[in-house]
């Protein structure tokens, strides 16, 4: 996130707003990305360029998963939100069967997981198979806002933020679930057609096919309705559950011990852990929900590669993973080399469950990562064996890593913000933000 500051709402802006405004998302975004580099020319003021943005964002993004949660959910969603359960921990929907997607979004660990693998990615359905990236949290995922940019006042540019997956690619779960289903990788089917005839021979298809009034006689009217049911679930109060050791004490019902309150206090310092300048939260009104400990936007931070990945079979290194900017639709410039490197800021409930953390899965334990943030800049060789920075990153785009705010602002030979007791104090906070109650497996027939 850019610095932020205020700044006047001139007669100009107030005109050139306006029009920004009329040329949709994309072109507000192309709009204000000009007048960003003519600012120098007396264009219009950083005020103007936030109004513009954000109205055109707020216009074309809402939240309508936050929206749809703020009711209670009628008898067809609970009955969806059932099936869709149902599905999410079929076994059947593998090629060859036997995974689940709760196989790789285990209960256990949070809604995350590897699927009995050892290299820091999920194990796919068929041996020697890995998903490319490290399996995030299902969730919250109700919470979550649609992919947009937003441009706070007096930044030179617009920041991303938001979607599904570590970059953010989608924005409907229900389109979302065919993905891993056919990917070769991950659930292996052949096609959507397998995938289909495999929910069509399920004993929950006609219950699904009776409750959304729809026939299964083609595939994209099969995976639309099972894609709807599994995100009913997904973002379903059961996702949702809040039962941690602080959201009780956001609650006023429990204490946090002498260490956990330090761990709080490194974790909001701004000149000290600073996490909580991308991991949000407030602890000061009783609302669990205004604590999801994340913004949902990109930062770059430069993690080591994964050691434990293998080569591939050439022999040759796989290609490096540049997160946002591998975003191919309209909403997304494609000269944006800024963004190479960038991913989304997870949530950090229920971390402490994880074996294996980051987007590439290259550390093992939380103890590990919160060292990472701390010495990335004073000890570059712990990270960065070879003696090469940043070196999961093309050096083209080396120059994106966030090295300006505490804690990476130190450099080499410098001392750390954070020692390593005040590491363990942070890492004692994460670990109470873990559910006691998690979502089980329903009883399938």
């Amino acid at each position: 996130m850019m610095a932020r500051g205020s700044a006047a709402f001139a007669l100009r802006g107030v005109a050139a707003t306006l029009a920004i405004f009329s040329l949709g998302f994309v072109g507000a975004f192309r709009g204000a990305r000009t007048l960003a580099h003519a600012r120098a020319s007396g264009l219009p003021s950083a005020g103007a360029r936030t109004a513009a943005v954000s109205v055109a964002v707020s216009a074309s993004a809402g939240n309508a998963r936050a929206q749809s949660a703020a009711g209670q959910p009628t008898q067809k969603q609970i009955a969806l939100a059932a099936l869709g359960k149902r599905a999410f921990f079929d076994p059947n929907l593998s090629e060859p069967p036997g995974l689940s997607c709760a196989g790789c979004h285990d209960p256990k660990s949070g809604f995350a997981g590897e699927n009995g693998s050892e290299n820091g990615l999920a194990r796919g359905s068929r041996a020697a198979h890995f998903a490319r990236r490290n399996t995030p949290s299902v969730l919250y995922l109700k919470y979550v806002r649609p992919f947009h940019f937003h441009w706070e006042e007096d930044a030179p540019l617009p920041d991303a933020a938001g979607g599904f997956f570590w970059d953010g690619r989608s924005d409907s779960i229900t389109e979302l679930v065919v993905q891993p289903l056919t990917n070769p990788d991950e659930m292996g089917n052949r096609d959507a057609d397998q995938v289909a005839d495999k929910m069509r021979a399920s004993d929950y298809a006609a219950e699904l096919a009776t409750l959304l009034d729809v026939k299964f006689d083609r595939t994209k009217v099969a995976l639309d309705s099972l894609g709807r049911a599994i995100e009913a679930f997904l973002l379903s109060d059961e996702m949702t559950p809040f039962t941690s050791k602080y959201d009780d004490f956001v609650r006023g019902k429990v204490e946090l011990t002498a260490e956990e309150q330090r761990g709080l206090a490194l974790f909001k310092d701004p000149a000290k852990g600073n996490c909580a300048s991308c991991h949000k939260l407030n602890d000061k009104i009783p609302q669990p929900a205004r604590s999801l400990f994340t913004d949902y936007g990109y930062e770059v931070v430069a993690v080591p590669r994964n050691r434990r990945l293998e080569r591939s079979q050439s022999g040759a290194e796989k290609p490096r993973d540049l997160g946002l900017c591998e975003r191919r639709d309209p909403a997304q410039l494609h000269d944006e080399t800024r963004f190479c490197g960038a991913f989304r800021t997870p949530s950090l409930r229920n971390v402490a469950l994880r074996s294996s953390y980051m987007h590439n899965g290259a550390f093992t334990s939380l103890r590990e990562v919160v060292e990472f943030y701390a010495t990335r800049g004073t000890d570059p060789k712990r990270w960065y064996p070879s003696g090469e920075r940043y070196d999961d990153l093309p050096k083209p785009y080396r120059a994106n890593v966030n090295s300006r705010r505490p804690p990476y602002d130190r450099g080499e030979h410098e001392a750390a913000r954070l020692t390593p007791e005040e590491i363990q104090s942070i890492v004692a906070f994460l670990e109470i933000l873990t559910d006691e109650r998690m979502p089980g497996s329903p009883t399938l027939h």
